[in-house]
C-alpha cells in the first residue's frame, strides 16, 4: 500500500491535481503571458519614443534652419539713404551698414554728394527743388544694389533755410521733393520728407560726436558737448545739470542709459545769414560804430579788408524791396577792424535781449545754461579754423590774432595771395573770425586757451554730420524695438520666419498630441489560458 500510494504520488492523475498546484501554475501562466506582454509595451514604448523623437528632430532642424537663415541675414548690408536739405545746398548720404554686436559700416560704407543751391533758394521755383534732387537719386543708385532698393528707405530732411519760410511755401517744396522721391525707386512715405526743428538737429549732432568718441553708450557725465555754426543757425546741445525748461530739454534713451539734454537752436545766428545781417544794418544805419560818424551818410564797414570796393546797388537788389533801394542809398567804406568787427558782431548777438524773459540770456532773448564739460565746435568754425591752418587747440586766441592781421590786410594783396578761392567766401573771413570770437567768447563765456573746447569736422574716419547721426539714432532705435518685440517680428510682412513659424507649429502639434495621449485611458490586454480569451483591463495612474 505504501508503495502504490508512493507510486499515486509520484504519478498522480492529472484530472485530481492539487489545487494549491493548480492555483500555482495558473498563476505562472498568467504571469508568463503578463511577461510576454510586458514585451509587448516595450515594444509600444520605443513606438511612443519615436513618435516623440522624429517630430522633435524635424521641429529642431526647421528651426534651426530658421536662425541659421536669419543670423545670416544680420551680417548681410543693408541700405538707407538721408537727404540733408540745407540753407546753402543739399547733399545725399548713403549708408551701407549691417549689425553685428554694434552698428558696422564696414569698408567705404558712407558715400555723400553734394548740389548746391540750398532747397530755400527754390522760394519762387517750388518744382525746381524736387528737379535739384535728381541728381542725387541717381548717385545713390549707383550706390546700391539694384536688388536692395526696393528695401531702401530714402528720407528727406530740411534744415534751417527752410524753417525761415513761410510754411506754404515749405510745403511746395517738399511736395516737389516728393514727387521725385515716389518715383526714385526706393522705399519712400510722403511723411520722410519734412523740416526738421532745431532742436532735432542739434540732437543728431551730438549723437553723432559721441559716437565718434566712443562715449555713446556710457555715463552721461563723459559725454561731450556739441556747438554747430552753420549756414542759417546755430545748435548747442550738452548734457547739463541744471534743472531745464521743456522748451530746452531732450531725452535720448539708448539700451538702459537715459540723457537728458539741453538742446536749442539759435535760428538766424548761422553763419551766412549773420553775415547777411550785418550788411543790412550797415546800409540801414541801424549799427551805430563810434567809427561811423565821420561824415553824414557814410558807413564805414570793419568787417571787410580795406581796397574792397561794394556794389551797393547789386548787393541791395536781392535783399531789398524797390521802394526801398529808391529811399536809401548809402556811401559804404571799407575799413578792415577786428576788434570793431567783433563789437559789431556782439551787437548782433545780442540783439533782442531785453525781451529775456528767463534769468540770464547769452544770445538774443535765448536761455542757455552754463557750458559743462569737453565741446566740439563743427561745420563753420571748422571751416574758418582750416581756412586760417589752426589746430585744434587754444582755438579762439589763435584766431583772435589770425582775425586781426587777415582784418587789417588790403584786399588786393589777400586776393593774390588765395587766388583760387570764392571772392564772396573770402570777403566773409573777417567777419566769420570776429563773429565767432563774440559768439564763443564773449556770448557762452568761453575762455580764450579754454582747452575743453576743440574744433573739428570728423574724429578718425567719421564725419562729424547730423544726418550720421540721425541715421545712428534710427537705426540702433529700430534695432532695439526688433530685439524686444519679437511676436511682431514673427508675425511681420515679408519677415524671414515662416520656418520658425512651422517648427513652432510642429512643436505645438505635438504637445497637443502628448496631452491627448496622456488623457486618453491606457488598457492592458492579456490571455488567459484557463479561460481561453484575451482579457482587457483598464490601468490606473
Amino acid at each position: 500500500m505504501r508503495r502504490l500510494n508512493a507510486r499515486n504520488r509520484i504519478a498522480p492523475n492529472p484530472n485530481q491535481m492539487d489545487p494549491i498546484t493548480t492555483t500555482t501554475k495558473k498563476l505562472q501562466i498568467r504571469s508568463t503571458n503578463l511577461f510576454s506582454r510586458t514585451n509587448n509595451n516595450n515594444y509600444n514604448a520605443s513606438k511612443c519614443n519615436a513618435t516623440f523623437i522624429i517630430p522633435l528632430f524635424f521641429s529642431f532642424l526647421l528651426i534651426f534652419s530658421y536662425y541659421t537663415f536669419f543670423s545670416s541675414s544680420e551680417t548681410s548690408f543693408r541700405y538707407r539713404i538721408i537727404l540733408d536739405g540745407g540753407s546753402t545746398g543739399t547733399r545725399v548720404h548713403v549708408f551701407k551698414y549691417r549689425f553685428k554686436n554694434a552698428l558696422d559700416f564696414g569698408k567705404n560704407g558712407l558715400h555723400s554728394m553734394r548740389v548746391n543751391p540750398g532747397l530755400s533758394s527754390f522760394a519762387e521755383d517750388p518744382d525746381g527743388a524736387g528737379r535739384s534732387l535728381s541728381e542725387l537719386v541717381e548717385f545713390a543708385k549707383s550706390r546700391i544694389p539694384k536688388e536692395s532698393r526696393r528695401e531702401t528707405e530714402i528720407q528727406l530732411m530740411a534744415t534751417a533755410g527752410m524753417r525761415m519760410l513761410d510754411v506754404e511755401v515749405q510745403e511746395k517744396i517738399l511736395e516737389s521733393c516728393r514727387k521725385v522721391l515716389r518715383s526714385s525707386g526706393f522705399k519712400f512715405s510722403d511723411d520722410w520728407a519734412s523740416v526738421i526743428t532745431g532742436s532735432d538737429e542739434g540732437v543728431y549732432a551730438w549723437v553723432v560726436a559721441n559716437y565718434a568718441l566712443g562715449t555713446l553708450g556710457g555715463d552721461p557725465l563723459e559725454t561731450t558737448g556739441i556747438i554747430e555754426l552753420g549756414g542759417a543757425s546755430a545748435q548747442v546741445t550738452f548734457v547739463s545739470r541744471e534743472a531745464m525748461l521743456p522748451l530746452f530739454s531732450r531725452t535720448v534713451k539708448l539700451g538702459n542709459i537715459t540723457y537728458n539734454l539741453y538742446s536749442h537752436s539759435l535760428l538766424h545766428y548761422g553763419l551766412n545769414v549773420a553775415h547777411d545781417s550785418w550788411r543790412e544794418a550797415l546800409f540801414s544805419g541801424d549799427f551805430n560804430l563810434a567809427s561811423q560818424n565821420i561824415r553824414e551818410g557814410l558807413h564805414i564797414d570793419p568787417c571787410t579788408p580795406a581796397g574792397y570796393s561794394y556794389n551797393v546797388d547789386s548787393w541791395k537788389s536781392s535783399h531789398t524791396s524797390h521802394s526801398e533801394k529808391s529811399q536809401y542809398q548809402p556811401t559804404v567804406q571799407t575799413r578792415g577792424n577786428f576788434s570793431e568787427c567783433r563789437s559789431a558782431a556782439l551787437m548782433l548777438l545780442q540783439k533782442g535781449k531785453e525781451s529775456c524773459s528767463y534769468e540770464h540770456c547769452d544770445v538774443g532773448s535765448t536761455f542757455i545754461p552754463k557750458l559743462q564739460g569737453k565741446f566740439l565746435a563743427t561745420e563753420n568754425f571748422f571751416h574758418t579754423s582750416k581756412f586760417f591752418g589752426l589746430g585744434p587747440h587754444a582755438y579762439l586766441s589763435k584766431l583772435r590774432t589770425a582775425g586781426q592781421e587777415f582784418c587789417a590786410e588790403n584786399w588786393l594783396r589777400l586776393k593774390k595771395k588765395y587766388v583760387s578761392h570764392n571772392e564772396e567766401d573770402l570777403l566773409r573771413h573777417c567777419f566769420s573770425s570776429a563773429y565767432i570770437v563774440a559768439l564763443l567768447h564773449d556770448s557762452l563765456g568761453i575762455e580764450m586757451d579754454d582747452e575743453r573746447i576743440k574744433v573739428a569736422n570728423q574724429v578718425g574716419s567719421i564725419p562729424l554730420d547730423w544726418a550720421l547721426g540721425a541715421f545712428i539714432l534710427q537705426t540702433t532705435n529700430d534695432a532695439d524695438i526688433q530685439n524686444h518685440d519679437w511676436v511682431a517680428t514673427i508675425f511681420s510682412n515679408g519677415s524671414p520666419t515662416l520656418l520658425s513659424l512651422v517648427g513652432i507649429f510642429m512643436i505645438l502639434l505635438f504637445t497637443a498630441w502628448s496631452i491627448s495621449r496622456w488623457r486618453k485611458p491606457q488598457l492592458k490586454t492579456i490571455y488567459d489560458l484557463e479561460k481561453g480569451r484575451y482579457i482587457t483591463t483598464r490601468v490606473g495612474r
